[in-house]
């Protein structure tokens, strides 16, 4: 087997549609970079990095930096030793050593995915057109606006769905206490009529894991930690602590794929695999880890085509 590997990479930036706007304010432009690995045979393997540092990934110019300072070519060795304060460079490389190694296939259709609808009530609109595009779950933004406003729009979107529909609500660590209670009180009324609401997304910010803790035991409406386990070793220490809820990989962003999946293998736990606004090809090892790592009843997190414009393949295939 090949040791040794050529490395080329290329820099990237694609404007959303319109921002993504959550908790931590309006998200104009992905950026990230694509890598690709060549063995001796010339097969190929491809990979990305594309962080988000408010989550706690490494910033855009520390991956830069680290892919301008490799000597070409690099060693199997060298890759899995990228260390964890990198964790989407981990994932690109490995994901494209794996890419070579092991052919990555996947069948798409074979995992269900949940819509993202923007903030506010433009995803009153938005949930009607997914919902036509064959979309049976759906995550809507909250903690951006004023709660009341918010929980009269939820109303408003569940009246305007049919029954059968799962909806999350995810606030990106932008709730306090207070507006949480409020929220699962809600959430509860609604589900003994409805039961629509699968479960709210880190609801408080990283650092109030007691309070989400024992909020995880005072209602029925199940909470997800996305911020808090933003990496293998946050989300190792959330399970020694206790946490029996949902967990949000970001795969793009967490780490080693190979280390994730050896600890869920010995510890299976409650997962929804989620986007980082990848492309395909971030995306593809994405759903390939989902696949074989993800909760078989949960839809992951990828159904977000509609942020952006661009024919991908062809605006992919530019970069080289």
């Amino acid at each position: 087997m090949t040791n040794h590997y050529q490395f080329t990479f290329r820099c990237y930036q694609r404007k959303f549609i319109q921002p993504v706007i959550t908790s931590y304010g309006k998200w104009q432009y992905r950026r990230g970079i694509v890598i690709r690995l060549t063995d001796d045979r010339g097969k190929i393997g491809w990979g990305e990095i594309a962080p988000i540092p408010w989550f706690g990934s490494e910033k855009i110019t520390a991956a830069l930096a680290f892919c301008r300072e490799i000597n070409t070519p690099i060693s199997r060795e060298e890759i899995l030793a990228i260390p964890s304060k990198l964790p989407a460079c981990q994932f690109a490389f490995e994901s494209a050593l794996e890419e070579i190694e092991n052919h990555l296939l996947i069948n798409l259709p074979d995992l269900e995915c949940s819509g993202l609808l923007p903030a506010g009530d433009a995803a009153l609109t938005m949930a009607k057109s997914l919902y036509q595009q064959g979309y049976k779950t759906f995550k809507w933004k909250i903690a951006v606006y004023p709660v009341d406003w918010e929980i009269d729009i939820l109303h408003r979107l569940i009246e305007s769905l049919p029954l059968g529909i799962k909806l999350r609500l995810d606030a990106n660590g932008g709730l306090n206490l207070a507006s949480t209670k409020q929220w699962l009180e809600t959430c509860e009324q609604i589900n003994r009529q409805y039961q629509i609401i699968e479960f709210i997304e880190q609801p408080l910010p990283v650092n109030c894991f007691d309070e989400t803790l024992g909020l995880s035991h005072d209602f029925s409406v199940k909470i997800a930690l996305d911020e808090s386990v933003a990496n293998l070793s946050q989300l190792i220490k959330v399970y020694h602590q206790g946490w029996q809820g949902i967990y949000v990989v970001k795969a793009g962003i967490f780490g080693s794929p190979s280390r994730l999946g050896d600890f869920l293998r010995r510890s299976p736990l409650d997962c929804v695999f989620s986007s980082v606004f990848e492309t395909s090809i971030g995306r593809k090892s994405a759903l390939n880890l989902a696949k074989k790592l993800s909760a078989p009843n949960r839809a992951v997190g990828f159904g977000i085509h509609h942020y952006f414009a661009e024919d991908e393949i062809q605006w992919i295939n530019q970069l080289w």
